[in-house]
């Protein structure tokens, strides 16, 4: 499976092309069920596994990770509160069957994801769900997708499953970014009639199912697409500078103590970004008093890192990075998705801020969220889920 998405990587980026082979690839490993229990054909792995899964995918090929991610991100709520009027999804995710991805993100609300401006909206047959997403992974090659909403004739936030050949579900134009060039992140808007089958947990639940069972197995897989891409940059960097020689002195660029010198920087940096990575997902695996801080901070490390790491290897390798044959401009525009996609490392830094200082996550009166105490416990209990 990793040679299929390493295979592919270059011309998925270059063509900005949904990464066909290696989702099919994956489909088939069975690694779509990773977290998944296993009486439901999952693997019944943990926070670690998909940590060292994630971090190997994302080397060879960022944007097969990130779908890969998406789809984990979405299967553990509906693991936690499956559908009833789905009553084999839960199998179709595991056994491949189904690739799944969240659609939170909304223009009116940006980054600020548990807090969606859409409503649902009660008809005489159910309900009607409107809204606009403004970025959904997969989006047009999904098989279903989790969409977070505001509860009808309520303040708080629903989540519902709905399946991609739903009339009413649209992709509204063509991905193409910077980085992550494969993922189809595009827009979509729903606009259709949907019934209490589709719903995840109860009216009002969603935010609590954000919290505990989206965002740990999120900002853990996210911070292991960053440290992947960290690792990537880190070895290509040594591999050219190690095996690329100035013949006017005889040596390789490696003999240079500037270039040893930024190389150590950024291995260090690697290091201890995946060390308090480890540390995190240890913490989510088995839940502390602090995990909570460990879900916050990890991917705002682990992005930052990616950043200086990335950057650190463009330097080292100048003209030959600035081109494309070493992939490290690959891994350089993919290292900056991470920092800006929600919940965006400002915002976790100021979470965390706040957590420290005895401060509540989220300011009244905002009728969404849960007060700081509850969030701590649902981010440390439902993180093992």
């Amino acid at each position: 499976m990793l040679d299929v998405a390493r295979t592919h990587a270059h011309a998925v980026d270059a063509d900005g092309r949904f990464p066909h082979e290696a989702i099919a690839a994956l489909r088939e490993s069975g690694l779509l069920g990773l977290t998944l229990p296993t009486e439901v054909g999952g693997l019944g792995a943990g926070p670690r596994e998909l940590v060292e899964v994630i971090s190997q995918l994302a080397g060879a090929c960022g944007s097969t990770s990130m779908i890969y991610l998406m789809h984990v991100s979405a299967s553990m709520p509906v693991a936690a509160a499956p559908p009833a009027g789905m009553p084999a999804l839960l199998e179709d995710l595991a056994s491949g069957r189904s690739l799944a991805s969240l659609a939170f993100s909304e223009a009116g609300s940006r980054s600020h994801f548990w807090t969606p401006v859409s409503r649902a909206t009660s008809t005489s047959d159910g309900m009607h769900i409107s809204a606009k997403k403004s970025w959904v992974t997969s989006a047009g090659h999904a098989d279903v997708y989790i969409i977070s909403t505001g509860t009808a004739d309520a303040e708080t936030v629903d989540l519902f499953a709905v399946p991609a050949d739903s009339p009413g579900l649209s992709v509204d134009r063509p991905w193409s970014g910077m980085g992550l060039r494969g993922n189809s992140s595009s827009p979509m808007t729903i606009d259709m009639d949907s019934s209490e089958g589709f719903r995840l947990g109860t009216a009002g639940s969603g935010f609590g199912l954000m919290m505990s069972s989206v965002l740990p197995w999120f900002n853990l897989g996210n911070s292991a697409v960053s440290i992947g891409l960290s690792r990537a940059a880190v070895d290509a960097a040594v591999r050219h500078t190690v095996g690329t020689r100035l013949e006017h002195l005889d040596q390789s660029l490696s003999a240079l103590p500037t270039i040893r010198a930024q190389l150590a920087k950024m291995s260090i940096d690697l290091a201890n970004a995946s060390a308090y990575l480890d540390r995190a997902a240890g913490r989510v695996a088995d839940p502390q008093e602090d995990t909570p801080l460990f879900v916050l901070g990890s991917k705002a490390s682990s992005n930052d890192a990616a950043l200086r790491i990335t950057d650190a290897a463009m330097r080292v390798c100048g003209g030959a990075a600035f081109s494309e044959h070493l992939q490290i401009d690959r891994y350089f525009r993919d290292a900056r998705a991470g920092h800006v996609m929600a919940p965006t490392s400002d915002v976790l830094y100021e979470f965390y801020g706040r957590a420290i200082t005895g401060r509540p996550l989220f300011d009244a009166p905002e009728t969404v969220a849960a007060p700081a105490a509850q969030t701590r416990d649902t981010a440390s209990t439902g993180a093992a889920a």
